[in-house]
């Protein structure tokens, strides 16, 4: 049995049992009171604005039937007797520290499982790596995957806690703001393949540089089990000098690539704005990959995948099948079209120079009237802010875009920095808020254009999709 019980909870993480049961199964763990049906298991978490654990009432009225939080939080505000008389059989747990005991139950609850799992890290592109991954696994078994980016100190561990008895395989996604974090979650997760998508310039404002960036991917393999092996992206430059400086390594490295030799590597690449098309050798045989989202960086990812299935034995036809039909999280190169017929490349869930370039190059090679790029800041970049945001404007000004509406008063530079490369300034809008970039979007698209969406997720440029996607033109 794969059970965790409340009596476990109180073992692993110090806690104590204040009322309830100590023989109560924990299942359906999490931490959003307007998500909670009956039977789930509620977890207090200390916010920087809000303290969940004081939610508790809220969760026990929808249906939880454990709840887990902080002492501190609650020790003068809890009225147990109230709690017995009017939720009978409801298990309250007290620990010192709802994040530390989570992932503490997640790590027990993956030593029960002996499975193939897949970390992912990287600056940019874990999410879409996961999802073509996922896919490629899904053929051979029932993965267990992240949802949406839920790759924090507490996201990654409550994926863990999702795993069910018919589950056979996971993909967990890793991500961090500063040293030490993925250390913490690869010790919970404990994966069998490691992947690093790539090193780039996400946090560096937190970091201080791109090696320490590394540094920090680097820390996945901190709770990689023994004979497990690591899937890095040989084109990046700082995991390609890594590799070729520490060939003395206590595991298993495959690389991937489209310019630097690797084990998977690709060749007759044609790109369109619809996906890519390229071959691969594989065991003397020959293989035509279709990968159905356009850019260089998908076709990357699907190299990624191809090797984590070869690592799991998948039939390479399992694998090409995976990759042509996986579906990538919503807001991520999310490509639709209006009903103006503007097509629109809704790629705003977040944003840093090397996600911003790959957004843009794509934007400059597909098929259309107009390219129009609505870029916003890019944020969490420190001291390293305003030369990044230059950087944009140099691609923005050589990847053939027609007009360029920055959203912001960091993406300012983007804009300056596009002049100075050329770009006509009478093509080039600078807004300091959303609704201003709407007005803009729906007086210059028109059908047969294309737009680009890009900003960090605090910009919420969700907004701006939602407004352009009806196609209205007020």
């Amino acid at each position: 049995m794969k059970e965790i019980y409340a009596r476990d909870v109180v073992k692993i993480s110090n806690g104590e049992i204040i009322c309830g049961n100590e023989n109560e199964v924990l299942e359906n763990f999490i931490n959003d009171t307007r998500e909670i049906k009956e039977g789930y298991v509620y977890v207090g978490f200390k916010g920087e604005h809000n303290d969940g654990n004081l939610f508790y009432e809220k969760a026990l009225e929808n249906g939880a039937k454990v709840c887990i939080l902080q002492k501190d939080s609650v020790k003068d505000k809890l009225n147990v007797d109230e709690i017995k008389k009017k939720y009978s059989n409801r298990v309250i747990i007290l620990v010192e520290d709802t994040i530390k005991a989570v992932q503490q139950i997640a790590e027990y609850k993956r030593s029960l499982y002996d499975i193939p799992v897949v970390g992912i890290t990287g600056s940019v592109g874990k999410t879409s790596t996961k999802d073509i991954i996922s896919s490629v696994m899904a053929k051979k078994y029932n993965v267990l995957k992240t949802l949406g980016n839920f790759n924090s100190q507490i996201g990654l561990p409550l994926t863990v806690l999702r795993l069910k008895e018919d589950n056979n395989a996971m993909v967990v996604e890793m991500g961090m703001s500063a040293l030490g974090e993925i250390s913490n979650i690869t010790k919970v997760a404990k994966p069998t393949i490691a992947v690093i998508t790539n090193v780039g310039t996400a946090h560096i404002g937190n970091l201080g540089s791109r090696e320490n960036i590394l540094k920090a991917k680097l820390e996945i393999l901190d709770g990689l089990q023994d004979g497990g092996t690591l899937v890095i992206n040989n084109d990046n430059d700082m995991l390609f000098k890594w590799n070729k400086e520490n060939q003395n390594k206590k595991f298993k490295v495959i690389t991937f690539g489209i310019e630097n030799k690797s084990d998977i590597m690709p060749y007759d690449i044609v790109s369109t704005e619809n996906g890519s098309t390229y071959k691969i050798d594989i065991d003397g045989k020959t293989y035509n990959i279709k990968v159905t989202v356009g850019g260089n960086h998908f076709v990357l990812n699907s190299l990624c995948a191809i090797a984590v299935g070869r690592l799991l034995n998948i039939e390479m036809e399992d694998i090409l099948n995976g990759i042509a039909n996986f579906e990538l999280t919503k807001r991520r190169m999310q490509v639709e079209k209006n009903k103006n017929g503007v097509t629109i490349i809704n790629d705003c869930y977040n944003a840093n120079y090397d996600s911003m370039k790959a957004a843009i190059e794509y934007l400059g090679k597909i098929n259309a009237s107009k390219k129009i790029a609505v870029l916003g800041d890019m944020l969490e970049l420190g001291g390293f802010s305003k030369g990044l945001h230059e950087k944009v404007g140099e691609e923005v000004a050589k990847n053939n875009v027609d007009i360029l509406i920055t959203v912001g008063s960091l993406a300012k530079d983007i804009a300056k920095r596009a002049i100075e490369n050329g770009m006509q300034e009478k093509d080039i809008y600078t807004c300091d808020n959303n609704n201003e970039a709407i007005k803009l979007i729906r007086q210059k698209a028109n059908k047969g254009d294309a737009v680009l969406l890009k900003a960090s997720n605090g910009l919420n440029f969700q907004e701006i999709f939602i407004a352009i996607i009806g196609g209205e033109n007020e």
